[in-house]
Formats: C-alpha cells, sequence, structure tokens
C-alpha cells in the first residue's frame, strides 16, 4: 500500500530535519510512500495544526510540533 506522506512547516530547520527523518525512514525501510513539503500557512491551517513542524500519513495528521524517532515514524508508516 503506498502512503501519502505529508511535512507541515514553513521551512524551519526542525522542518527539514522533520523531512530529513522520514526520507531516510522510507528509504531505509524500501517503503512505498511519497513525501511532500506543504509550506503554505493557509494549506496548513487546513489541517488545524498550530504547532509545526507537523507529520501527515493519509490525511491523517500523525504528530505535531516536535521531530519523532525514526521508530515512531515506521509506526506510523506501518
Amino acid at each position: 500500500m503506498k502512503h501519502t506522506v505529508k511535512i507541515l512547516g514553513t521551512g524551519c530547520p526542525k522542518c527539514q530535519n522533520l523531512t530529513k527523518v522520514v526520507t531516510e525512514v522510507i528509504a531505509e525501510n524500501q517503503l512505498d510512500a511519497s513525501v511532500e513539503k506543504v509550506e503554505d500557512i493557509m494549506a496548513i491551517m487546513q489541517y488545524n495544526v498550530m504547532l509545526t513542524p507537523a507529520l501527515v500519513v493519509d490525511e491523517k495528521v500523525v504528530m505535531k510540533g516536535r521531530i519523532p524517532s525514526k521508530e515512531e515514524v515506521l509506526d506510523f508508516l506501518n
């Protein structure tokens, strides 16, 4: 099953770090997932997110306001 992953954030260092962690987990575990960065504040607000970075998997907000561990990201994607 292919997952759609979105990183919500304005491009801050935490947002960049989250993108790095997510892409590494996908590559290391050979997961079928696409990653999209959402930096438009109006688009972010549609997810009812006030703290960034946030992680959205298959249109569900699974984490916001912090950087998850690689293990947590893998759990979100499984």
